[in-house]
């Protein structure tokens, strides 16, 4: 049997996140033995869902696995599935989706290993339990969203000294009202981690623009910033698990 995966992304014109993706489709090909692998974008730019699902049936593959590239299992999820389920009843071959990369042990995991190696690349050797966290996450008016968010919070929690998070925009708290409460805390070091896939536009400069202002205004005396999740070759068999979850239920 021939079979095919498709991400769904949520869609960027900076060419880092292109490259993110290939990089990632290639591996995942490779891994899973996929005799095509690609993405496409909800929105932002081409190449979007009917042209990416399209793509795939001509290289006639029996079924199709596609997944949510999305950190949340928000409203944006569901657009994807409900486009990508519109094609189904034009074609024989069989589409299973999968859970978006949320709620999972591996988030927690790369989050984790993002931190370590910011630290360890900073040459601070202090404790996790001596050591302060902050999570940047997009925001949505999903309810599932901080939900998600929440899950990674919760399970690092009991590895360090203190674990916060705020948002980009579209909900409280925002990075302003985060970084103070890091503040209040008092912490030796502050591991701020970018919760994002790609190094696209929010990573790039959204970001910075309302956090370093806030982090001027502070008193913290040690903060480093942690590479985006999306770069971590755990995210690879994370993807995996998700489609091998659908592919043997079915």
């Amino acid at each position: 049997m021939k079979r095919g995966l498709l991400l769904i992304d949520r869609g960027s014109r900076e060419q880092e996140a292109k490259d993110e993706l290939e990089y990632i489709c290639k591996k995942v090909q490779q891994k899973g033995n996929y005799a095509f692998v690609n993405y496409c974008f909800l929105e932002v730019i081409p190449p979007f869902i009917e042209e990416g699902i399209t793509s795939c049936l001509k290289t006639e593959v029996d079924s199709l696995t596609i997944v949510p590239y999305f950190l949340y299992p928000g409203k944006k999820v569901k657009i994807a599935v409900t486009e990508a389920a519109k094609l189904q009843a034009k074609t024989k071959v069989k589409f299973t989706v999968t859970k978006p990369m949320s709620m999972h042990k591996t988030m927690v995991d790369i989050v984790n290993s993002k931190i370590e190696s910011a630290l360890k690349k900073n040459n601070i050797t202090l404790p996790k339990d001596k050591v302060d966290v902050m999570v940047i996450g997009h925001g949505s008016k999903d309810p599932n969203a901080q939900i998600s968010m929440r899950y990674v919070i919760d399970n690092l929690s009991p590895d360090y000294r203190n674990v916060s998070y705020c948002f980009l925009e579209i909900e409280e708290p925002n990075i302003a009202q985060g970084i103070q409460k890091c503040d209040r805390n008092a912490p030796e070091v502050l591991v701020i981690v970018f919760y994002f896939l790609h190094e696209g536009a929010h990573v790039k400069r959204d970001i910075y623009q309302d956090l370093n202002p806030a982090l001027e205004q502070s008193g913290l005396k040690k903060t480093i910033i942690t590479e985006h999740i999306g770069t971590d070759d755990k995210m690879i068999d994370f993807i995996l698990e998700r489609a091998r979850e659908v592919e043997n239920a079915n």
